[in-house]
């Protein structure tokens, strides 16, 4: 009698295990919080997310507020550094990425991404100085700045080997820093010789340093596509928010952020031709 009971016991506790592992696994496939949307933010990046004293502020936080509403929801952006971010929402700390993340080939090998908006890059330089490049080829054998972690790092590489040093150039030293600000920074220290950026960031620093800094770059540098990411299998929070963008989309508060901003949003060719292809 003994050995059933305890052979009992033991089934009841293996089916609750199960049942709680099920449970958790489903869990790790949907929304984190009933009625919100958790994102993770590096809110350091203006104009899209940055301070204002105590307060998040900026386009991203804005324009996800907006979408939340519209599906019902409730925004909370959880501030955290770029480097960060994948493997936050990867490991479960986020439903979404807001940051600004450009997507790209690699990125989508890890995270699904949905796009919202058109971007790029712009260049900045001290004001005043000798050096004010126009494009990254005008970067050889000069030292440049930017946020760790972006994509555009791959691309300066690439302009390195297969242009500088190919047509007999010193190559491009690339320095990297953990926030945009700091970039700036540096480049004011003259420990980098310019600085690239994302083309809104690079006008809000003008906005705000216009005295000694300006945008060297004469037209858009690798147009590319913002995006939400997504955890890989997440079909819920994917569903969600791409029939939330759709509302979204319609209103007169989505106009006017993207006036309010001076931003774009994606034209159908933009996707046709911007988003990476599997």
């Amino acid at each position: 009698m003994k050995d059933f009971i305890k052979k009992k016991t033991l089934l009841a506790r293996s089916v609750t295990v199960g049942l709680v592992g099920a449970v958790l696994s489903f869990n790790a496939f949907s929304f984190n919080e009933p009625g919100k949307i958790i994102a993770g933010s590096d809110i350091t990046f203006f104009p899209y997310e940055y301070m204002d004293g105590s307060k998040q502020v900026g386009f991203d936080i804005e324009f996800l507020a907006g979408l939340a509403k519209v599906m019902g929801r409730e925004s909370v952006n959880i501030d955290t550094r770029w480097a960060n971010l994948i493997p936050g929402l990867r490991g479960g700390k986020f439903d979404i990425t807001n940051s600004s993340m450009y997507i790209t080939a690699d990125r989508m090998k890890i995270i699904d991404m949905i796009p919202y908006l058109k971007s790029g890059e712009s260049i900045l330089a001290v004001k005043g100085s000798d050096y004010q490049p126009k494009l990254p080829e005008d970067f050889c054998g000069h030292t440049v700045g930017s946020m760790a972690g972006t994509a555009w790092l791959k691309q300066l590489q690439t302009v390195s080997t297969d242009y500088c040093v190919a047509n007999g150039h010193n190559p491009i030293t690339i320095r990297e820093y953990p926030t945009d600000p700091q970039t700036t920074q540096a480049m004011l220290s003259h420990a980098v010789e310019a600085q690239i950026t994302d083309a809104a960031v690079a006008r809000g620093v003008i906005d705000k340093l216009g005295n000694r800094v300006t945008i060297s770059s004469e037209t858009l540098i690798y147009p590319v596509l913002n995006g939400f990411g997504i955890k890989k299998g997440n079909d819920e929070v994917k569903q969600a928010l791409i029939e939330g963008l759709e509302k979204f989309s319609k209103t007169s508060e989505y106009d006017a952020l993207l006036k309010k901003y001076n931003f774009q949003a994606p034209t159908t060719q933009d996707l046709e031709q911007l988003m990476p292809k599997s």
